[in-house]
């Protein structure tokens, strides 16, 4: 990990849980046609857990936290509304839902799936933007399946 990311993107105190949850909502948002990638870093240095391209072209953002600890130390997250045309949180089924702000959408989810509790709400990505995160989106995937079929490149 990179000083940079140390400190913008420390690690989870939980990981076995940010796993779990990482995973189910994972498999939420495929059932849902998503394509996704997770660890995707923005041009401001912060990386989102998951990153949700939508059959539309629609980008989201879904921030997972690990528990209550988690979520009341992390003041990054408004930092992605830029990067998303909508934003939510990914959290396990005993996370206390009500300290979660109302504007966000909020995905539950344990490591076998997950659900949808609210939608997030919408927030259009100017057009330039909205190209450079998709290519970026695209380099990513296509890199990392790349490096899976061809581990020695």
């Amino acid at each position: 990990m990179s000083l940079v990311d140390s400190v913008f993107n420390p690690p989870s105190a939980r990981p076995d849980i940010t796993r779990a949850v990482c995973r189910g909502a994972a498999r939420h948002l495929r059932e849902r046609g998503y394509a996704i990638v997770k660890e995707m870093t923005f041009a401001n240095g912060r990386r989102g857990d998951i990153v949700a391209l939508s059959p539309s072209g629609e980008l989201l953002v879904i921030e997972v936290k690990s528990g209550l600890q988690d979520y009341r130390v992390d003041g990054k997250w408004p930092d992605y509304r830029d990067y998303c045309d909508g934003f939510l949180f990914a959290v396990a089924p005993e996370f206390p839902h009500e300290i979660l702000p109302d504007d966000v959408g909020l995905i539950v989810a344990d490591a076998y799936g997950g659900a949808l509790i609210r939608e997030a709400p919408r927030h259009a990505l100017a057009p330039a933007r909205r190209k450079a995160l998709t290519i970026a989106f695209a380099k990513l995937a296509a890199g990392r399946l790349a490096l899976a079929e061809d581990p020695g490149f």
